[in-house]
This record gives C-alpha cells, structure tokens and sequence, in this order.
C-alpha cells in the first residue's frame, strides 16, 4: 500500500468491502501498529475467516476465549460436563468445586416456568388510551392468526403465539399504550421470531386505534422463561455449622444492600455468562434479562436465596429469566459452539436452561463460601499469579515457580513477578 492511500481518518469508504487482509492493513496503517501485532491480527483461529466475515460486520480478526470444563456437575439426576468460557481465574474451578460438595446430597434439582418471550409495540398519540387498550385486547384471535402466519415453521414445531397483553404505562411524554405479544419459541432464544411478528402487528394496532406505533422489539426481561434450580450441601460437605451460618450472613448482607448484591450477583453471572457464551448465545440478553429480574421489587436484590435446612444443612436456589436457544444465530452456524453443545447433551433449550442456572448456583455458593472463610483474594490470586507468570515471560516449569514464590511473598504483581523470573534464572 503507498503512502497516499494509508488512511489517516476514520472514515474509510468503502471499508465493509474490503478482503480480512486488506482491512487488517488498513486498521495497521491507521493505528501505526507493530508488525508482531499485525501478525497476531491475522492468525487462523478455530473459527473459519469466511464464516467470522460473515457473522459481523468490518470483521478484522477473532479473539480466543479459553473454554474449560466444570466436572462434578450433577443436573436433575444426570452428570454433566459443562463448557465455561472466561477470562476470568478460578472460575471453573468454583464450580466445580461446589458441584462436587453437594453431589452426594443429590446434585441439583431444577424446574422452569417455560419457553415463551415477549415482544413489545408502543402506541403513541392516543387520546383514549383505556378505550385503544380495549380495542386491541378484542382482535386477540386476529393478532393469533397474524404473529402465527408470521413463522408456520415455529407453529409446526409446537410454539407460536400463547397470549396478548396490554398495558398502560404513564410517562412524562404522555400516557402510553403498550402492547405485549407471548410467544413460545421452543428451542430458539426467540427474538428474530417474536421481533418479525412485532413489525408485522404494528401496522395493524395503529390502524385498529388511530394511534402511532413507534417501537416494535423484544423485551429481555424474559420472565415467562423463568428457570429454578436448588441444591443442598451437607454441613460436613461444607465445614460445619461456623461456615454455613457465615455463609447465611452473607447472602443477608447481599439481599439487603444494593451495593453488595451488584458484586454478588456479578458472581453468579461470572458462572451463568461463561456457558452461555461457550454456547454460542447471546451474554448481554441474559445479564440485561438477569439484573431487571434482580429489582423487579423496586429494590435490586441478590438472585439467590439461602437457608438452613430442618436437618441444620444449608440449602440453595437460584430463580431469573434465562432466554437461550439450541438452534438459530451463531448457535446454529458456529461450529466450536456446536462442539461445546454436543458436550453438554442438551437435547432442549429447556434442558440447557437448566444446567445454566445450576451453574450460576454452584458459582454463588463458592463465591460466598471463601468471601465467609478465607477470603475470595486466596484461591482467585493463587490463580492469578500464574497469569502474571505468563506475563512477566515465564515459560514451563518456571510459570509455576514464579507463582509460588510471588504468593509466597504476597507481592501477586506483575512487577514482582518480573523479579521472581528473573531471580529464578539467575539461579
């Protein structure tokens, strides 16, 4: 590429139809980068170039995400093994972990609410919202018929249109008139099912009422798709009754203060994200769908609950919205996702759900349990430590080395890492 033609502006015509190669150039030149980091742009991964081009849009490269395997998981009287991918230290290995303390006890039993979203159409310039509300509610056999016609495939398959809502929200724009579509969506996730059927309703209401429609979309506070899963661990499992009555603590400290419950629940979605991610779904639909679900009360709380048994054993459950498909979107097209599901053996979206939220449960017992014992700093930073390891340089045996030594320190940085490489060179 000569020099005139090295862009030095963001906007860069034409850049969507340029080849993977030409537009990692194209971002070098811009961005001055290095050649080691042109070269690490355009490495292969385990996603063909061709199909990532064509999952997003100005596609450069892909980022790898480590996948590792929760073992000891026990969902509904069958073992698992379930794919987690993170960034993130310690959490698979929390996981597991918990799954392995209450396996004995019988694992983890779940139930679900169903596999029904909801999409959502705002009526707007309504000057009688109460009497359009009525006169939306009285088409529901015709809105049936329309959403249906809308995906026949769906409708063969068992789902399609379930029910109709209406409601009224006042806002300081004016009185609003929002109608809620429900829709089964089987063993997809759902939104380009029930999002079509939206745009396709939208015309209709307007003409019905003499309104304006304006939005037309999906709701992510999925709570027709509500998912449960409880577990036990026995006081011997877990270290006696100290433990377990610190760890009821806790979980009163997290339900009772928003500012604990943001971090407690950020945990269970460390365990909840990882799957769903390695399953190829979608990660901002279930945080979004999660946390509304968590202050749905007025006051954000922790996803969780927590209790002593008659038995004087400690008792667990999880209950949020969990919207997530089997088939559809890069579920259906990204072949390491397909790899990590025929891992799992989720014959449903609702057996998927299931596992997810036994996850998020294991994850929030571990998580708790160090916060109540030793503190979450020790095995995290143990874990940690290594990663700095890798970072300051270490190679092999020497990355388990610098890591004892650093923590052996309590000095877990990157500097002292660098020290403790080269110390142990200097040997």
């Amino acid at each position: 590429m000569t020099e005139d033609k090295i862009p030095r502006t963001s906007r860069i015509s034409g850049f969507h139809k340029l080849a993977v190669d030409e537009r990692i150039e194209q971002v070098a030149a811009f961005a001055g980068l290095a050649d080691d980091h042109r070269r690490q742009l355009a490495l292969p991964s385990n996603i063909d170039t061709h199909l990532a081009d064509h999952m997003i849009e100005n596609m450069v490269t892909t980022i790898a995400i480590p996948v590792g395997i929760a073992t000891n998981m026990r969902v509904d009287g069958r073992d698992v093994l379930v794919p987690m991918a993170t960034e993130e230290s310690s959490v698979v290995a929390a996981v597991g972990n918990a799954a392995r303390q209450c396996y004995e006890s019988g694992g983890f039993a779940t139930s679900m609410s169903g596999t029904e979203m909801i999409a959502q159409i705002q009526l707007l310039d309504i000057p009688d919202p109460v009497r359009a509300r009525l006169l939306v509610l009285e088409r529901r056999e015709e809105i049936e018929n329309i959403c249906n016609a809308c995906d026949p495939v769906l409708v063969g398959l068992g789902g399609g249109f379930r029910d109709l809502e209406v409601r009224l929200v006042d806002t300081p724009a004016g009185r609003m008139v929002i109608t809620h579509i429900v829709v089964d969506t089987r063993d997809a996730m759902g939104a380009n099912a029930v999002n079509s059927m939206a745009e396709r309703l939208a015309p209709d209401i307007a003409a019905w009422t003499g309104g304006r429609t304006l939005l037309r979309i999906l709701s992510n506070l999925a709570d027709r798709r509500v998912v449960r899963a409880r577990a036990t661990w026995t006081c011997d499992a877990i270290g006696g009754t100290r433990v377990r009555d610190a760890m009821i603590d806790a979980y009163q400290f997290a339900d009772n203060d928003p500012y604990r419950a943001a971090t407690h629940n950020k945990g269970i979605m460390n365990g909840i994200s990882a799957v769903v991610l390695a399953t190829g779904n979608d990660t901002r639909a279930v945080e979004s769908g999660a946390h509304a679900f968590a202050a749905r009360t007025g006051r954000y709380r922790s996803l969780t609950s927590w209790e002593v048994t008659a038995g004087g054993d400690l008792a667990g459950a999880i209950e949020l919205p969990l919207a997530v498909g089997l088939v559809g979107g890069a579920v259906k097209i990204h072949p390491t996702a397909r790899a990590l599901l025929a891992i799992l053996q989720a014959e449903t979206a609702s057996d998927l759900t299931r596992i997810i939220a036994a996850v998020g449960l294991a994850q929030n017992f571990s998580a708790m349990k160090a916060l109540a014992t030793e503190g979450i700093q020790r095995g995290h930073m143990a874990l940690h430590a290594q990663n700095l390891a890798f970072a300051a340089g270490a190679v092999g045996n020497e990355v388990g080395e610098v890591a004892r030594r650093i923590i052996a320190q309590r000095s877990i940085n990157e500097a002292a890492a660098g020290t403790a490489l080269a110390e142990l060179r200097g040997q």
